[in-house]
Formats: structure tokens, C-alpha cells, sequence
């Protein structure tokens, strides 16, 4: 006769959805809180901070927590810094390169909330996850506040889930590999009730969007490589300035991780400069390929890289939103997604003419498509010191629009036209 075994431990209920979306994204809190509090406390240990507490250092780490997520804060001046009587600004700005550590923390806690959980429940994680954060944040602008700054309760609760919410979203597509799955609806099914010549055109509106993103992303990497360039070129400045603060290492190591925090914004701000926007460094200055000029500017070594005066051959970076616009529109043609000149091919005998305004349209298209991205990104860069001159710090994002939808357009044609030749099949050649 056999005789049943009973489980020597009780079962353990299974947690909630909600509560693992606590439990997730709550530890992406806390890591995110160290890597700042660590650098912190390391200056303040090396008496960076002799007039400080430690609780009043502790204040300023969520302080810093607050700004890699893009809150800004009030600042309180004394009398003297910014007049004979006191004054109070708005420190903003979104270091692209620190936001990023959230986001990456928030993309692992997506891809195993979605893996813990049903189609038409992951709702619940989510939620609880950003519940959270935004509680989170809530609390670090409550206790944060100090004397020379402090950070509103509400931006503090509303804007750091916007880049948690982000990583979540794409770590959760990540792991579910399609929409459909991750919200329950299917969206293949749905186009494919529509009608052929719906179909084509949103092939073609979708291909147009991705040539511009490629654009953008073009531009912005050779920005990139432009700023290396530059800041090895200019390194003994740079040098020289980090000598004159005498910060001590750790002084020094936390300026260094604040302007590589920067770096990404810095990319931005140069590819504004080589679209031939330019972008200030304060009210009245102007930094663009033709010519530099600017004020006084805080002992920050990344500033010992920007150019200075008429630069002869300044002209020459126009090329980079070009080249990224020729990319693109060989990148298009690649595609085969031209439907609008197939559409006009049916309608006109004459080649010439459906050619020219088909290639013509799409150059327009995509250079629309790279300026509002090349906008959206100069917006989220531009920074404010909230004193004086320094509250305009960044470019223009609608004369960078403007300046890079032309030049991208310019690109796209010469890339759609030199596409036939650059593909054409080896075995006719």
C-alpha cells in the first residue's frame, strides 16, 4: 500500500504582479540612489564638503538623484551672486548619459515583469512598478530640500517614471518580441484587413519615418565623433582647467562623471553646431561653424574643446547632416518602398517627370521627418543654470529643425539617385 508524501515545507503563495512591479523597479531605485550617493559621500569623506553635514550631504545625493532623471530644481542665490538682493533661479537640465542608468534598470525590470506575467496582466506590474517610482521620487524631492535648493513634490513624483516608464515599456517589448503580445491586440491582423492601397501607404509613411530616425542617428554619431576629435585635439585646455579647480581626486573624478553624463548632450549641441544652427552658451552668445562668440563660462574642462574665433575651414562640418541625408535616402531606396512613384508611374507615360517629383516628395518627407527628430532632441539638451546669462545654455531646437530638414533633403536626393548605381546586380554588370 503506498502512502502520499506531504511536502515537508508549505508552498509559497505567488506574488502579485503589482508587488513585483514594487519589488523591480524599487530596486532599480535604490541602485540608481547609490551610484550617486557613493560619489557623494566619496567627496565629503575627503573633506570636499567641509562645511556640510552629513546630513546635509545626504540631501545634496537626492538632490543629484532628482537632476539624473531631469527634475529641476529652484535655487535660492544670496545677495551678491545674482544682484544686491537675493534671487532664485531653475537649475534644468536632462544629462542624457545619467538618465540612461535608470532606463537600463527599468529595461532589465520590463523584460522580467513580462516574463512573470499574462498578455492582459501586465498592466498590473507596470502600474505598481511606476506607482512606486513616482512615490519614490516624491519622497527624495520631500527630504531633499535644503537652504540653497529644492525640487517640487509633483515634478519629483511625475518626471522620474517617464524614464523608468520607457525603459519598461521597451524591456517588456523586448522580451515579448511583438505588440501583440504585450497588449493583446494584433496589430498584423489589423493592417491586414485594410486595403492594399492603405497597406502601401503606410509602408511608405513607415519607411519615410525610419529614414529620417537613420538620419538623425547618422548625424548624431558623426556629431559624435566630431567632439572626440575636438576634445583630443584640445586636451592640454582641458588639462589646464582641471588644474586651476584643485579638486582632489575625488573632486575631480565627480566632475569627470558629471560631464560624461553630459557627453551625449555635447553630441547633440555639435551636431546642432555642424547643421550650422549653432547653439549658446548663455543669452547673446553664438557658437556656429563660421564663428565663435562667447562670454565668460564657468571652469567646467569640457568647455577648453569649443572653438574660439573664425575657424577658416568651419564650414566643411555642413557636410555631416549631407552625408547623413545621402545614407538615408539610399537606405530608402534599399527599402523598395518608393509606392508613391509607382503610383505616379500608373497615372503619367513620362518618367522623367513621375521620377522628379517622386524623388523630390520623398526628400522633403524625410528631411521633415529628420528636422522634428533633430528638434526633439536639440529640446531635451538645452539646459538652464537658472542665474543670470546661463539660463540659455543649448540650441534653438526649431532653427536646428529647420537647418537640418534642408540639408538632410539636400542629402536624400543625391542618396535615392546614386542608389541605382551603388545596387546595381553583379551578373549584368
Amino acid at each position: 500500500m503506498e502512502v502520499m508524501k506531504l511536502p515537508s515545507k508549505p508552498r509559497a503563495l505567488p506574488m502579485p504582479l503589482w508587488l513585483q512591479g514594487v519589488v523591480e523597479l524599487g530596486q532599480a531605485a535604490v541602485i540608481s540612489a547609490l551610484l550617486v550617493l557613493l560619489p557623494v559621500a566619496a567627496v565629503w569623506l575627503t573633506g570636499g564638503f567641509a562645511d556640510r553635514t552629513p546630513e546635509s550631504a545626504a540631501r545634496l545625493a537626492g538632490q543629484g538623484w532628482l537632476v539624473m532623471h531631469g527634475v529641476p530644481l529652484v535655487l535660492q542665490f544670496p545677495p551678491g551672486v545674482a544682484g544686491e538682493e537675493p534671487a532664485s533661479g531653475v537649475l534644468h537640465v536632462i544629462p542624457l548619459g545619467l538618465v540612461l542608468i535608470p532606463l537600463l534598470l527599468a529595461w532589465r525590470a520590463g523584460r522580467r515583469l513580462a516574463r512573470a506575467s499574462y498578455t492582459d496582466q501586465l498592466w498590473q506590474a507596470l502600474l505598481g512598478a511606476l506607482v512606486t517610482y513616482a512615490l519614490i521620487g516624491a519622497g527624495i524631492a520631500y527630504l531633499s530640500v535644503t537652504a540653497d535648493a529644492s525640487a517640487h513634490v509633483v515634478t519629483g513624483a511625475l518626471v522620474p517614471p517617464v524614464s523608468a516608464g520607457i525603459g519598461l515599456i521597451t524591456g517588456a517589448y523586448r522580451e515579448a518580441g511583438a505588440w501583440s503580445r504585450l497588449v493583446g491586440v494584433d496589430f498584423a491582423a489589423w493592417v491586414g484587413r485594410t486595403s492594399q492601397h492603405s497597406r502601401w501607404a503606410g509602408s511608405y509613411a513607415w519607411s519615410v519615418l525610419r529614414s529620417g530616425f537613420l538620419a538623425v542617428l547618422v548625424a548624431l554619431s558623426l556629431s559624435a565623433v566630431l567632439l572626440a576629435v575636438a576634445i583630443g585635439l584640445n586636451w592640454a585646455g582641458i588639462a589646464a582647467i582641471y588644474e586651476r579647480l584643485d579638486g582632489g581626486i575625488a573632486g575631480a573624478s565627480v566632475v569627470t562623471l558629471f560631464q560624461l553624463g553630459l557627453l551625449p548632450n555635447l553630441a547633440v549641441w555639435t551636431m546642432s553646431w555642424s547643421s550650422g544652427a549653432g547653439f549658446a552658451l548663455g543669452t547673446g552668445s553664438s557658437l556656429t561653424p563660421l564663428g565663435s562668440a562667447v562670454g565668460p563660462l564657468p571652469a567646467l574642462p569640457i568647455f577648453g574643446a569649443l572653438p574660439a574665433g573664425t575657424l577658416e575651414y568651419g564650414y566643411a562640418a555642413l557636410a555631416i547632416p549631407v552625408l547623413a541625408g545621402l545614407l538615408a535616402g539610399w537606405w530608402f531606396f534599399r527599402e523598395g518602398e518608393n509606392h508613391l512613384d509607382e503610383w505616379l508611374v500608373l497615372h503619367s507615360p513620362r518618367r522623367w517627370l513621375t521620377w522628379t517629383a517622386s524623388t523630390f516628395s520623398l526628400a522633403v518627407l524625410i528631411g521633415l521627418a529628420a528636422g522634428l527628430g533633430g528638434a526633439f532632441t536639440a529640446l531635451v539638451s538645452r539646459a538652464s543654470v537658472g542665474l543670470g546669462r546661463f539660463t540659455d545654455l543649448g540650441p534653438d531646437p526649431l532653427v536646428v529643425g529647420g537647418w537640418l530638414a534642408l540639408e538632410v533633403a539636400v542629402g536624400a536626393v543625391l542618396g535615392h539617385a546614386v542608389g541605382p548605381l551603388l545596387e546595381r546586380d553583379p551578373s549584368r554588370r
